[in-house]
């Protein structure tokens, strides 16, 4: 396929702008190559969901010759600012990697129309602003069956970052996955409202233990390693999210959700390569391969076989369509 080399020719006026965020860096290369920028709710190095993300720049950085930069903990209230920084330092396309982006994208997008905007799990766009959204929804029902299953007490619970749509329709697929494998079990659910404070997560875990949950899952960033640890802590089953999070806990962790943000990279940075980036709400899940679920690691053989072969069979019914796990992006009464 022909590719159209875009060179960022812009004026050096405001070459000496200062990056966003404290903890943003800048790899500037003389070749004229094309710039792309990347914002982080949290660390880079999170082991979850801003690592995934993370990793996807460094993957289109080594295929396309780019120059990066990225800016960790962007918070909810500096997205604008953060995306307008790199739009007016000729960045040709800045990646929002949250659903909190989608809006500051959208306004910043109108300023700059030479730049393409992107917002990961969002559902805002533009003619230059596009949203890629992952079926993540399918990777919590499943982690819900595991969950379900391996309880002993039928208590289980789950720990959310914002209470936002990108957050909640994991939360509810959870419950529904939960339920479809025991109808009377009991999920715990809390919203931490953030996505950085390790100990807010590790509250809300040892809260769910003391009303008797046995398995904790999380779907909050860097908080809920807070919630791997409070499990730990207590003896009891977890499940990681973003990432295979076993790591963090070996003998806590049974399995993980896993989002291939990389590909979704990839394919933004292919798009503005080729001239072929366009606006819009765009879709992806299991059967794209850019949403899945982790091996069992070290817990493999402590999982019952039944278990594993429901889990793998509801998966099979995913990918070839004759089970849609439902959207449901609005929190449900307990």
């Amino acid at each position: 396929m022909k590719r159209t080399v875009l060179v960022a020719c812009l004026v050096l006026v405001l070459g000496c702008s200062v990056l966003f965020a404290k903890g943003a860096t800048e790899e500037k290369k003389a070749d004229g190559s094309m710039k792309v920028a990347l914002l982080l709710s949290g660390p880079a190095n999170d082991q979850g969901w801003n690592a995934v993300a993370f990793e996807g720049l460094k993957a289109a950085e080594a295929k396309y010759n780019l120059s990066t930069a990225y800016s960790e903990n962007v918070g909810i209230a500096d997205g604008e600012a953060a995306y307008r920084d790199y739009a007016a330092q000729g960045y040709d396309l800045v990646i929002g990697h949250g659903f909190q982006f989608g809006d500051p994208a959208v306004r910043v997008a109108a300023q700059f129309p030479d730049t393409k905007f992107m917002a990961i799990e969002s559902n805002s766009f533009s003619a230059n602003t596009a949203s890629y959204v992952m079926a993540c929804e399918e990777a919590g029902y499943l982690m819900g069956m595991l969950s379900s299953s391996m309880s002993k007490t039928g208590v289980i619970g789950i720990v959310g970052g914002f209470e936002q749509p990108s957050i909640v329709k994991v939360v509810e697929a959870y419950k529904l996955g939960a339920k479809a494998v025991n109808p009377s079990i009991k999920v715990l659910e809390a919203y931490v409202s953030s996505f950085t404070d390790v100990s807010l997560g590790k509250e809300a875990g040892l809260s769910m233990a003391d009303q008797g949950a046995d398995v904790l899952s999380h779907i909050a960033n860097q908080a809920g390693t807070g919630v791997i640890k409070a499990a730990e802590e207590r003896g009891l089953l977890a499940t990681g999210d973003s990432y295979d999070q076993n790591s963090i806990a070996p003998n806590t962790v049974m399995a993980s959700t896993i989002y291939s943000v990389p590909a979704l990279v990839l394919t933004a940075v292919e798009k503005v390569s080729t001239d072929t980036y366009v606006g819009g709400v765009f879709n992806l899940g299991m059967k794209d391969g850019v949403v899945d679920i982790s091996g069992y690691n070290s817990f493999d053989a402590k999982i019952p076989s039944e278990v594993k072969e429901r889990i793998a069979s509801t998966k099979d019914k995913i990918l070839d369509g004759s089970f849609k796990v439902p959207l449901i992006e609005t929190r449900t009464t307990k």
